[in-house]
């Protein structure tokens, strides 16, 4: 008896063709990760405050002038402060004292506003790297020292630690009851150095170090 012969006979395996596994969605190509080095500047700050005093003062001496306008339209008497004011601008000389103070206290609060809007303030926030060109964060002073404090009394021979962390430099102050000065001072660099590092920040700020002994009670 012969076997059967043809494709009722044999099994063949088919390729196979897999596709990756996710969640079914084509979502592109991932967002291309920010360039290392780029600068990053000081996060901008609204200025509710100086914004919302200047736009008052705007408003109360606007409303000032168009209700006495409005008033002089309609044939009644200018307020007295604007007719002393239009005596004392059509009397005084330009040279005059007060004419040349009020001079002066005008153009230093326009200063004052010019670089109110000109420079970003928010100078407690230090910028961090953007992983993400879409992403940006940013840490707080005292978070930052905060988190360099910790680290510091992780270090045998610490007693107490007191950080300050400024826009370049973070300076930390430590007391030392025990081990070599130069021994903590060691360990604390390479300790608060890895630290610093591993704050993500755009701009690093500078180590300063100082470690002395706790001064004698009595």
């Amino acid at each position: 008896m012969s076997e059967p012969q043809g494709s009722e006979g044999t099994t063949q395996r088919l390729p196979v063709i897999e596709k990756a596994r996710g969640d079914g969605l084509d979502q592109g190509p991932p967002p291309p990760p920010a360039e290392e080095g780029v600068h990053e500047g000081r996060f901008w700050s609204a200025r509710r405050v100086p914004a919302g005093i200047v736009a008052l003062l705007v408003l109360a001496v606007a409303g000032l002038f168009l209700y006495d306008i409005a008033a002089v339209r309609a044939h009644r008497p200018a307020m007295s402060w604007r007719r002393e004011l239009a005596r004392q601008l059509a009397e005084r000389h330009l040279d005059g004292t007060w004419v040349l103070l009020g001079a002066g206290v005008a153009a230093a609060l326009g200063l004052w506003l010019v670089v109110l809007a000109l420079t970003p303030g928010l100078r407690a926030v230090l910028p961090m790297r953007r992983p993400q060109a879409d992403v940006r964060a940013g840490l707080h002073r005292e978070a930052a020292a905060l988190v360099l404090r910790d680290r510091a009394m992780e270090v045998a021979g610490v007693q107490t630690a007191r950080v300050r962390v400024r826009r370049g430099r973070a300076e930390v102050f430590a007391l030392s009851h025990f081990r070599e000065l130069d021994d903590v001072r060691a360990d604390l660099d390479a300790t608060l150095g890895e630290a610093v590092g591993g704050m993500g920040l755009a701009r690093p700020p500078a180590l300063t170090v100082r470690v002395r002994r706790p001064g004698r009670k009595g």
